[in-house]
């Protein structure tokens, strides 16, 4: 059904494509997809104690605004992430900011941050409670003059209505942003949130979202970052403004964070080093390029113990998670195992 309407959906610029499904979840245009694997052990896991259905999240990107989470939930998405949300609206940067690079499986975006604002994106969640695990993804104004308190705002905004909020420090798409992942920078950060944590006794896990551009020594020290502030998850990783060897399409070299299969494998790479290090003690939550059953598969190998999307959907469609299911289910059955969790961390050659 997808593959008949991707070449009608693909003649639109992509932002005005994203808009349209936007538009197309809040209106139901799009229905309750056909799942045979819902509710199958295979899939379920816990996320911060909560019971999940299944692991393959939607990352933060998608739904900025937190217009259609139910929505994405109805699609069978176990978890969703919407934003990234900052303090104040903003309209991000110049259009055109998004471009499809259809040989390659990617999309690149240099966005900046367009949303709506903190206040009205809770109202919007506290109008339309959630019927699933909601994660809401914070950073800061492009403006600001204080990016530490900009994330506390945030924080505040949202701890009483997120099941879990994301400290976005890797946006290629907001300058300088990336020098969060200074680990000195990072641990001061990470102790104000904390301490505001306490201040607003709450205890709404904090996830910090990477870039896939570091290198071996960023791991460990980032590593010990989050475990010395008791982070209770990281998501690896964010969109690379560096990977763009062996890319087909001539708009490879637009500046802007690149997605889809292009960074599968550097992603892999980077979860596997987070884990040897982190050893289960902090989740891990693994993009880039998941579009398949084998793709989730080797992510779990690789350490994480979920999967987000975003980039997949726009080239598979909206039963994205069902083939994934499908697919994985296969796998998971060969290698005899009850449930997903069993293989994860067993890196061997697929």
């Amino acid at each position: 059904m997808f593959s008949n309407l991707r070449s009608l959906i693909f003649k639109l610029d992509p932002e005005t494509a994203h808009n349209l499904a936007i538009k197309s979840l809040k209106f139901n245009f799009v229905s309750n997809i056909l799942d045979d694997d819902k509710n199958n052990p295979l899939f379920k896991t816990k996320f911060f104690k909560k019971d999940l259905e299944n692991p393959i999240g939607i990352a933060a990107g998608f739904d900025k605004n937190a217009e259609v989470y139910n929505s994405l939930f109805k699609l069978g998405f176990g978890f969703v992430e919407v934003g990234t949300v900052t303090p104040l609206k903003q309209y991000g940067n110049p259009k055109p900011r998004v471009f499809r690079l259809v040989e390659d499986e990617a999309l690149i975006n240099r966005l900046g941050f367009n949303n709506s604002g903190a206040k009205n994106v809770l109202d919007r969640i506290k109008s339309k409670r959630q019927i699933g695990l909601l994660g809401v993804n914070i950073g800061p104004n492009k403006d600001t003059n204080d990016r530490n308190n900009d994330y506390i705002e945030c924080l505040k905004t949202f701890h009483e209505v997120a099941d879990y909020i994301t400290i976005n420090i890797s946006s290629p798409n907001t300058e300088d942003l990336r020098s969060f992942h200074n680990e000195l920078k990072l641990d001061e950060l990470l102790k104000i949130v904390n301490k505001e944590k306490k201040i607003l006794n709450s205890s709404v896990p904090v996830v910090v979202k990477v870039s896939p551009d570091i290198g071996d020594q960023d791991v460990s020290k980032i590593s010990e970052v989050l475990l010395s502030n008791n982070i209770e998850a990281v998501i690896i990783s964010n969109t690379s403004d560096s990977t763009r060897d062996g890319l087909s399409n001539v708009l490879k070299h637009q500046k802007g964070g690149l997605s889809g299969k292009p960074i599968e494998e550097k992603s892999i790479s980077l979860i596997s080093k987070f884990y040897n290090i982190l050893q289960g003690r902090i989740k891990i939550i693994g993009v880039g390029g998941v579009d398949s059953g084998l793709s989730a598969y080797k992510k779990f190998l690789a350490g994480a113990d979920y999967v987000q999307l975003y980039t997949g959907m726009v080239f598979r469609g909206p039963n994205i998670v069902g083939i994934i299911k499908k697919e994985l289910k296969d796998l998971l059955l060969k290698d005899g195992v009850k449930n997903f969790t069993e293989i994860i961390g067993k890196k061997r050659e697929t």
